[in-house]
């Protein structure tokens, strides 16, 4: 922990750090403004951890009220950064367009950038908080000859990173169960960071919850944020929500589809893994629930289709080119070796800055048809 948050203080503060040389012209003349507005930055910097500590000794007021400010802006200065940089490496191209060809051009520099730098990482901010709360339901239809042959159809909506936590959580929610109800999936399952806050706040909305029924149950599986959060109350209140949840283990619904979940992890566990999709060969569909987007080559052929989430697409653009790297298979579904497949989500929610660039947020619908 003490090693992520290093590293984290360290980007967050460079970024700030781009931000602040390129629009310190705006400041000219105004000690004082200046002044404050390093005193601002500074604060920001801290306060993704400032509303974490916050909500862990109980000030959970204050603490929703940090987050409220820190992380729109953490998605602004996001923005901001990268168009410092755009700028930076634009002045970059005409220095040496100068330097070699002798043409006189001027950089992009003074009061004219760092204004258009902030609106339009403001504008685009804006754009991003409503894409954040556009919802798509992504449709995946998938042939199979492992239905028993009274069952033509079977529905499975999967949701993903919904992130409860301090803000929008009830609105969120809201939102998530009412589109679940309008598709009346047979099961619905959350691969991982369902819960990314402290519990007791999320008591409300556990008959919302609870409400939502569907034919064959919820089936869940933590990832990396309930642990971050506390993984025994994070997994308790996921439990009385009404979900089962899968902690390697394996289950057979209704003698129509077999769910195998396993815990996060940031590597592949082979023999763990192989041996739990083993335990479930009996002919059936079978759905694999793992967090991370990571392919164990020995599990090929053991499942139909696993279902993961965890990268986001990236959340705001450039991020997804960043991502993408890091995990190749990151979004979308993949076709993979020995009759394998696997659904990455972007997920339902957000984790931080309320936005999302690039990189809606989905419901995802797999409607396994049987083959004829």
């Amino acid at each position: 922990m003490k090693t992520f948050l290093l590293v984290f203080l360290t980007v967050y503060s460079t970024m700030h750090a781009v931000f602040l040389y390129r629009v310190h012209g705006l400041f000219e003349g105004r000690q004082g403004w200046w002044a404050a507005f390093l005193v601002f930055c500074a604060f920001m910097v801290l306060a993704p951890i400032l509303c974490r500590v916050l909500e862990r000794t109980g000030w959970e007021v204050p603490a929703r009220l940090v987050a409220y400010v820190g992380y729109p802006w953490m998605g602004f200065l996001f923005l901001a950064f990268w168009l410092s940089l755009l700028v930076g490496a634009v002045n970059g191209l005409l220095w040496l367009l100068h330097r070699f060809s002798g043409l006189g051009t001027a950089g992009l520099s003074g009061k004219p950038t760092a204004l258009g730098v902030i609106l339009v990482a403001a504008v685009v901010s804006l754009y991003a908080a409503w894409e954040a709360h556009d919802v798509r339901i992504e449709r995946v239809r998938l042939h199979t000859d492992k239905l028993p042959p009274h069952v033509p159809r079977l529905v499975v909506a999967q949701i993903s990173d919904v992130h409860l936590g301090l803000n929008g959580r009830q609105a969120l929610s809201e939102r998530i169960v009412r589109t679940l109800r309008h598709i009346a999936p047979d099961l619905v399952v959350s691969t991982g960071d369902l819960v990314d806050g402290r519990t007791h706040a999320l008591e409300p909305l556990l008959p919302l919850w609870q409400d939502l029924q569907p034919p064959l149950g919820k089936v869940a599986i933590v990832g990396n944020h309930e642990y971050y959060v506390g993984l025994q109350d994070a997994m308790d209140w996921t439990r009385r929500a009404g979900f089962v949840l899968l902690r390697d283990e394996a289950t057979t619904l209704a003698g129509l589809v077999n769910v195998v979940g396993v815990d996060d992890s940031w590597k592949d566990r082979p023999e763990t893994e192989s041996r739990l999709l083993q335990s479930a060969a009996n002919g059936l569909l079978t759905l694999y629930l793992k967090h991370r987007p990571q392919i164990c080559p020995e599990t090929l052929g053991l499942f139909d289709l696993q279902l993961s989430g965890h990268t986001h697409r990236g959340q705001i653009f450039p991020f997804t080119l960043f991502v993408a790297l890091m995990y190749p298979f990151f979004n979308g579904t993949y076709e993979l070796e020995k009759g394998s497949a696997l659904h990455t989500s972007r997920g339902t929610g957000t984790w931080g800055p309320p936005m999302r660039l690039l990189a809606p947020p989905e419901i995802t619908v797999l409607e396994f048809v049987r083959r004829e």
